[in-house]
């Protein structure tokens, strides 16, 4: 099966790949945590000691952030967004980069089809190792539930479909296995 040299023979931009990667990972981040501010802390507005007279340095009220179980004075809120806009078309040619450097390397391979008939570990752990793969990404135009089930316990296996394949998945797996329709359907999204 011949490959579009668009996706799998495009010159390897690192910068661009770096890009997609980075927001690719900063969009997936919730952005839940939350801190206080001296206006949340729970602490009384009561005037801890009188203004003038004890020596001590004036304090209005214990919430304040330079005490101890104060709130801070620039706190994390979680609505911040962390999002990194991405056009379509960088995207695209960053995918397509990554896929073309993994060919250059060696660490893609094409196989007609890639099924197991029973959801078993074991099966799956054999069909793999068959192969000569120890860790490996599997991308298959559509993921059957056998196959699913077989790879959900495998630690170093990993099913997907193509439309759910991501620049980190992709960049962090030593090894590729895709199937030939996977193939097409790649170069379908990616054009």
């Amino acid at each position: 099966m011949q490959a579009k040299d668009e996706v799998f023979a495009r010159d390897f931009n690192e910068a661009l790949v770096h890009q997609v990667v980075v927001a690719f990972q900063a969009n997936a981040r919730v952005g839940a945590r939350a801190q206080k501010d001296r206006g949340a802390v729970n602490h009384s507005t009561r005037k801890p000691w009188r203004q003038k007279g004890t020596g001590r340095a004036r304090a209005g009220m214990t919430s304040s952030p330079l005490w101890r179980g104060g709130g801070k004075i620039f706190p994390n809120s979680p609505d911040e967004n962390f999002a990194h806009k991405v056009n379509r078309k960088m995207y695209r040619a960053g995918m397509a980069s990554i896929l073309s450097q993994l060919a250059r390397e060696d660490r893609i391979r094409v196989v007609d089809e890639f099924k197991v008939d029973q959801p078993k570990t074991r099966l799956l752990a054999q069909k793999v190792k068959a192969l000569g793969f120890d860790e490996v990404l599997v991308l298959t135009d559509e993921v059957d539930r056998n196959l699913q089930l077989s790879a959900r316990n495998l630690q170093h296996v990993r099913v997907m479909s193509v439309r759910n394949a991501n620049p980190v998945a992709l960049v962090r797996s030593p090894r590729v296995l895709l199937t030939k329709s996977a193939v097409a359907k790649l170069e379908e999204l990616l054009k």
